[in-house]
């Protein structure tokens, strides 16, 4: 977690976790929020920019899917929040924390964005995956988030399957 999110830490959360607890669940969201807020611009990005024969039904589905995601950026950004700690909200923040990758393959069609953004998603079910095994290993009592992440997870691993069946 970046020196200038720890110094602002809210007043302990009085929730039945530890600030050493809160802090470990904080340093999982951070990340993912920025992966999330990513992911969110990139699919705005395919959503604007997309040409093609399939343009009007690919344009429409990605609308739906940043939708969806803005909704995601907005949750984890209160989960931390609620954990008693700041989310981080500068793009320079986000893209020191995020695990994907800013570029994509420069190419407007939707199978080169569908391909990309499935990328992205497959990594972030990675990612959720081993954030819930964590909890369960180390922060005991975290039912809330752990919950939450695996719904989000469910939620990633439909978008994939969506992205990967159109994909065949």
């Amino acid at each position: 977690m970046g020196e200038q999110l720890k110094n602002k830490i809210m007043a302990k959360a009085d929730i039945g976790l530890t600030p050493k607890q809160t802090e470990i669940l904080a340093e999982m969201l951070e990340p993912l929020l920025a992966d999330e807020f990513l992911l969110y611009l990139k699919t705005r990005n395919a959503h604007w920019n997309v040409e093609g024969p399939d343009f009007h039904t690919v344009h429409v589905y990605f609308e739906q899917l940043y939708t969806e995601l803005e909704n995601v950026v907005d949750e984890v950004a209160e989960r931390l929040r609620k954990l008693g700690h700041y989310a981080p909200a500068t793009m320079k923040q986000y893209l020191s924390l995020t695990h994907l990758s800013e570029q994509g393959d420069g190419k407007n069609d939707s199978l080169s964005y569908m391909k990309n953004l499935l990328a992205d998603h497959d990594a972030i079910i990675v990612y959720l995956r081993e954030c819930i095994v964590k909890i369960g290993n180390e922060v005991e009592f975290a039912y809330g988030t752990s919950d939450y992440l695996t719904t989000l997870m469910e939620q990633h691993e439909t978008t994939a399957w969506m992205l990967r069946s159109h994909l065949k």
